[in-house]
């Protein structure tokens, strides 16, 4: 079977009501069976991520929903991830330059927009030809936007029991960005982890004997025992975000680094100079390590 696109269609999310569709003569069977999927997936586009594939036998089933309207598209199995959401990027700017939300919401009829089947044929057609696209459209910033942050892949186990077919409805999907894998451990991010767990345990110890003093010797200012344990949070939660991945990865590991920067600021009367640059140094070196573990991911050659 050829990598092609076979069939798109818009809808608005919080009813599944269909605005506009391919008009297409496709009789195989197959095909007609993934389409009753998408229509049934249709009606359930706001329990899921704003972008997802299913797979569908030697089809694809991919989608995404932006300002309370869904575009779907049916691909062979073997067509590119890339091309397939380059394709609905470029429906999905289309639709928002032609309707207004006043008219996607007032909008009572099945197909209300079926006139937008002539420009979803015609971008079928460029597509069905990569070679001979006109420009490299924005494939570049695609690749770079699927490695960061990859579709959803929809299963069977993921979804309920709908006209038939096996859909489970998993509302904890919602909002939210499924996991990624992050990009192989380094001997530089080892280091830097196991420093900054010595770190933790080191601010671990001294925050204990500053309880013991706090306690033999009412003089004794708490903050620094509070002070010490957020500098082991801090340690670990670095830790912690070099070996998962999160949304806003990048920024919480600043954070984290200000506030390991910040507790040694207050613990200058309690520490000399170097053991302050120690941890600083340390802080800094697992930031960095944290912005070069990347989200895993390789854009493959699409031919175009």
């Amino acid at each position: 079977m050829m990598s092609m696109v076979l069939f798109a269609s818009v809808v608005r999310v919080v009813d599944g009501l269909p605005l506009s569709a391919s008009t297409d003569y496709e009789q195989d069977k197959g095909l007609q069976e993934t389409k009753k999927q998408v229509k049934a997936l249709s009606k359930k586009l706001s329990q899921f991520p704003d972008r997802c594939t299913l797979k569908a036998g030697q089809y694809n089933i991919n989608f995404t929903c932006s300002l309370g309207v869904g575009y779907l598209m049916v691909c062979t199995e073997t067509y590119p991830n890339v091309l397939a959401f380059c394709f609905l990027d470029e429906l999905q700017r289309e639709f928002i330059v032609t309707y207004d939300a006043k008219r996607v919401n007032s909008a009572v009829r099945p197909y209300s927009f079926i006139e937008l089947d002539n420009f979803i044929q015609k971008t079928k057609q460029r597509f069905n030809s990569p070679r001979s696209l006109s420009t490299k459209i924005n494939l570049a910033d695609m690749q770079t936007e699927i490695k960061l942050r990859p579709p959803y892949q929809l299963s069977p186990e993921d979804l309920g029991s709908i006209n038939g077919f096996s859909y489970h409805t998993p509302s904890k999907y919602k909002g939210i960005t499924p996991s990624q894998q992050l990009d192989p451990v380094t001997l530089p991010g080892i280091v830097s982890c196991v420093l900054s767990i010595l770190c933790g345990g080191l601010n671990l110890l001294r925050g204990v004997h500053a309880i013991e003093s706090t306690i033999q010797n009412d003089d004794e200012d708490f903050n620094y025992v509070i002070a010490f344990f957020l500098g082991t949070a801090a340690c670990l939660y670095q830790c912690s975000l070099f070996a998962y991945f999160s949304v806003w990865r990048n920024s919480k590991s600043f954070l984290a680094f200000a506030l390991i920067c910040l507790s040694n600021m207050y613990l200058y009367e309690l520490r000399n100079v170097w053991q302050i640059l120690f941890h600083v140094t340390v802080g800094a070196f697992m930031t960095l390590q944290i912005r070069l573990r990347q989200p895993q991911g390789k854009a493959p050659d699409y031919n175009v």
